[in-house]
């Protein structure tokens, strides 16, 4: 699946909804419905309420039947150890409800865990696996291991499905090598932090039908509400700030990344 860049048109996309990309609603310290109300009243038409581990799934799913603009993952996060390990065949039975889009979050992270991670790498591979034969996208955390992750996706033939490099923290040859893959590039509140100049390189970069934006609330929340616990509302912020570091509107930016969720994930508006 190929990408290209080119110029924006930044008057080619009216009327804005913003789409959290990824949430925890479940982990936030607040009540489900006043966060989700919140989101809607700041814009938010529609998140996507990520798996970390198959004992909270139940939850998440429930959270994405009682409300239309919520959307569901399956997975086991990466640095998990104290949880159900998910085989392929039980993770493709989830993924068949419909309103379970992606598969994840996965990956890999070689900053939390440590040691020999083969383990991590195996369960990384049984959810690539599984996303191929569900035919729904992945959800990927990369944290000090983008070698290895690349490099599963390409042994395992992650481009039929594609998916999102989730709260993207790498340069720019990673961001390439993703998206040769198929794959989206995410931002996260990290990259309206100041320290994160060189992430606001890459940023500046990704071609804005490659571009998602996301919150992974409750935490990192973004400038200027750092320091609060985050949450779907505030993926407002990440749009801003992108839009002035791309010099592009802020309606070019939630529509584009609106309309790319919508299309990566075949999920109904």
């Amino acid at each position: 699946m190929g990408w290209s860049q080119g110029a924006s048109n930044t008057s080619a996309l009216m009327s804005p909804q913003l789409v959290d990309s990824h949430c925890h609603i479940p982990l936030i310290h607040s009540e489900a419905a006043a966060v989700i109300a919140a989101a809607r009243n700041s814009g938010v038409s529609h998140m996507l309420c990520v798996a970390v581990d198959l004992e909270g799934f139940p939850r998440i799913l429930e959270l994405a039947e009682q409300h239309d603009c919520v959307f569901a993952s399956v997975g086991v996060h990466p640095n998990a150890t104290e949880t159900d390990e998910p085989d392929e065949k039980r993770l493709v039975a989830l993924a068949a409800h419909p309103r379970v889009i992606a598969i994840g979050e996965t990956g890999l992270d070689y900053y939390r865990s440590q040691g020999d991670l083969d383990w991590q790498q195996k369960r990384f591979r049984t959810h690539i696996r599984a996303a191929v034969a569900a035919g729904k996208p992945l959800v990927i955390h990369s944290r000090n291991a983008r070698a290895d992750v690349i490099g599963a996706l390409k042994d395992e033939g992650a481009d039929r499905v594609g998916g999102v490099m989730h709260c993207f923290v790498d340069d720019w040859d990673s961001a390439r090598a993703a998206m040769d893959l198929g794959f989206y590039i995410s931002f996260s509140g990290i990259v309206t932090f100041k320290n994160a100049k060189d992430l606001q390189d890459v940023a500046r970069q990704v071609p804005i039908d490659r571009l998602l934006i996301e919150t992974d609330s409750p935490y990192l929340a973004p400038v200027p509400v750092r320091g609060k616990e985050n949450q779907p509302a505030y993926v407002r912020h990440v749009a801003e700030f992108l839009a002035g570091l791309r010099g592009e509107t802020f309606e070019y930016i939630a529509s584009g990344t609106a309309q790319n969720f919508f299309k990566l994930f075949a999920a109904t508006p």
